[in-house]
């Protein structure tokens, strides 16, 4: 076992971190999260201002929670009005996490038209049936597969991993990935924008997908991806005039663009911040 001792200055939230619905592969049972990152098998709780972990260095825990991110600055840059006010003060010391790239690109592939359970037993079969096993502390567990062991795999056995439609474009971006290995960073490397419209040319991939895996595994905290609950959130506090109850192209463009301007470089965790405060907080026991 390893423990972290967080600074009181610097909080953070891990129940509120995993389960707001921004990575796919944790579970909480018997006060334990258990998760599979980066090949890494980890089982971690918090205690007030102590982390307990295994299957995971320390160096790994605070890149991956990004521990050492000014987290009270951010938000302070944030704070804008009594919506967003309120919505860290309920959610305060939630973290965005350091997702991997091709897994977070296939997770939000899968996350089109559906709801967070339905894309976690998606990535687990995906995991259980072509991924590497890893031994952690609680016992078996599943990497994600490789690009190049998804472009594999045949389109009906894809299929059976309950990915529907989408399973063309899982394979589709798998055959990307593993014939251009680089891709990752060559997203990284460019400019916001450009990286959003990198990202949309595969199938699969539209503005809320792009959106997310720029947010959640590169690291722009500019994106600000918009599902219905923030539609509606955004729609109510902030742009009443917004029509209709469908979120049509045009509608997107304006929220996304609205949000950044008025949050900020930040405003990706002004968008985490108000999904998570929608309703109850979501806590496992």
């Amino acid at each position: 076992m390893t423990t972290i001792e967080l600074r009181p200055d610097q909080p953070f939230d891990l129940d509120l971190t995993l389960a707001c619905g921004q990575a796919f592969r944790w579970e909480k049972a018997d006060g334990w999260w258990r998760g599979v990152a980066e090949g890494r098998a980890v089982r971690i709780r918090q205690d007030a201002n102590r982390l307990t972990f295994e299957g995971a260095d320390e160096g790994f825990v605070r890149d991956y929670f990004r521990l050492d991110q000014d987290l009270p600055a951010i938000l302070s840059s944030i704070d804008r009005d009594p919506a967003i006010g309120a919505a860290i003060r309920e959610c305060r010391g939630l973290r965005l996490v350091r997702q991997t790239p091709w897994e977070c690109l296939v997770s939000y592939i899968c996350a089109t038209n559906t709801n967070i359970p339905a894309v976690k037993r998606r990535a687990a079969l995906m995991a259980e049936r072509y991924g590497e096993p890893v031994d952690g502390p609680s016992g078996r567990a599943y990497a994600f597969p490789e690009p190049e062991v998804l472009a594999g795999v045949p389109h009906g056995e894809l299929w059976d991993c309950k990915l529907g439609y989408r399973t063309g474009y899982v394979r589709e971006a798998a055959g990307y990935a593993a014939e251009h290995p680089d891709w990752a960073e060559r997203v990284a490397a460019l400019p916001f924008e450009e990286a959003r419209q990198a990202l949309m040319q595969l199938k699969g991939v539209g503005p809320k997908a792009a959106d997310c895996v720029l947010l959640f595994a590169f690291g722009f905290f500019e994106a600000f991806p918009v599902d219905v609950w923030i539609r509606r959130i955004v729609g109510e506090t902030y742009l009443p005039d917004l029509g209709g109850k469908n979120c049509t192209p045009a509608e997107y463009e304006r929220i996304r663009r609205f949000s950044r301007d008025y949050f900020g470089e930040y405003a990706g965790y002004a968008q985490e911040y108000l999904y998570c405060a929608r309703g109850p907080a979501r806590r496992p026991q």
